[in-house]
């Protein structure tokens, strides 16, 4: 079986608008009711999945959910003709497009049954994220159906918070060889929650059949939580043995990177001090939350968004180290604007699975002509623009509707819509 790493991108709904309904997520709340670009910021994903499938990596997508979620209205008593305007748009929300979040991964290496393991995130600490995961379930279940591959877990019960691949990071020589997996964790945020609970990452742990010798629990900095770093993908990366990482990211910063260098053969440190960027820096311009990969035929890259060569300590920081040769050899810039003013990178973007991708249900790879026709129905069916205070229009709400049921229909995935 050929391990590799796929990355499954999250196609920006129909729905995607700015209602500002992320607590702690800097760019969310400073965005909360601006006009929104559907058709954009869709457009945009696709875009960066066509880079990242020049660079030769395995390209997959997660798709929309049923916006408004009628059924979890349902469960409220209420319908989005008679929800209040905040309980209408936590219905409406488009943010399942951010995929790191869909779930937690672990690869057959690094469990001791040898299949690659995926728990969907129960994303209870928002209302609007907390009605995700039936639907996410639904599409990692029909993805990864190769019991003799995959075991799909449900959410881990709500008592204890969890929010995916966000909170999580692999070191290893290589995709197919052990690695050690690390879970990132909150305790406090100052005025911010945590949103990812050590219980969850420990349960977790347990369902995914890791070695406890080679799994590793970090808590995450409460002044980074407390600067906007919702997630730990915010302020740290991992990729191969390599971790990328702001100097104030961690709680117990020498601990952690002690146990990763006992850990992991030629294991690898790339740390920004903060005397050179600022978390603030490093947060608003979302350098960290990158995508670190490793192109067969090529360098190991960071694909940044285009805010990070906008702030010049980030900049001037990543020049510096591209002309030091370090682990980093290239950096790459996409634009992925209306992601971003809701406070998602290319990181929130994708979901990383490392895996056969004979094993994956084919229709949820793509090559360029499968985005080609993700990008006609985009460009015919996502609205232009949402105003905020329109998103209980009866018009609005029929062409979303519309407009996800027809790219179902173009992607053969009927049986999800």
């Amino acid at each position: 079986m050929a391990l590799t790493e796929i990355n499954f991108d999250g196609v920006v709904g129909p729905s995607h608008n700015y209602a500002g309904l992320s607590l702690g997520n800097l760019a969310s709340t400073r965005n909360a009711g601006q006009v929104s670009q559907p058709r954009a910021a869709a457009l945009e994903g696709v875009t960066k999945m066509r880079a990242n499938l020049d660079l030769g990596l395995v390209q997959g997508i997660f798709l929309p959910h049923p916006r408004p979620n009628r059924a979890w209205l349902t469960e409220l008593g209420t319908t989005i003709d008679a929800a209040g305007s905040a309980l209408a748009a936590n219905a409406m929300s488009a943010s399942a497009m951010w995929a790191a979040n869909a779930a937690t991964v672990s690869p057959a290496p690094d469990t001791t049954d040898g299949k690659c393991h995926l728990t969907v995130a129960n994303l209870r600490t928002m209302p609007h994220r907390s009605h995700e995961w039936p639907a996410t379930l639904a599409q990692l279940q029909l993805a990864f159906d190769d019991t003799g591959h995959f075991v799909v877990h449900a959410p881990v019960p709500p008592a204890f918070g969890d929010e995916g691949a966000a909170n999580h990071m692999r070191l290893a020589p290589a995709y197919g060889e052990p690695g050690v997996e690390i879970f990132v964790y909150g305790v406090s945020g100052g005025a911010f929650p945590t949103r990812q609970h050590i219980e969850a990452s420990q349960a977790i742990a347990r369902l995914h059949r890791l070695d406890p010798a080679r799994t590793l629990f970090a808590e995450q900095s409460e002044q980074a939580i407390a600067a906007g770093a919702f997630h730990n993908d915010v302020v740290a990366v991992a990729n191969g043995p390599l971790l990328f990482a702001h100097e104030q990211a961690f709680a117990d910063r020498d601990r952690l990177i002690a146990d990763c260098a006992r850990l992991v053969p030629g294991f690898e440190l790339v740390e920004v001090p903060a005397a050179e960027v600022s978390l603030a820096d490093a947060i608003s311009s979302y350098m960290f939350n990158a995508q670190l990969v490793s192109p067969p035929h090529g360098e190991t890259t960071l694909i940044v968004p285009a805010e990070a060569r906008e702030t010049p300590s980030v900049w001037a920081w990543l020049q510096r180290h591209l002309a030091g040769n370090g682990p980093i050899r290239r950096v790459e810039v996409v634009d992925v604007r209306q992601s971003m003013a809701n406070g998602g990178g290319p990181a929130c973007l994708r979901l990383r699975v490392i895996a056969d991708p004979a094993a994956v249900d084919p229709r949820f790879l793509v090559d360029h002509a499968r985005l080609d026709r993700i990008a006609e129905v985009i460009e015919r069916h996502w609205p232009a623009e949402i105003h905020n205070d329109n998103l209980q229009d009866v018009t609005l709400i029929h062409d979303i509707e519309t407009a996800r049921a027809t790219l179902f229909a173009a992607l053969d995935l009927g049986e999800l819509a």
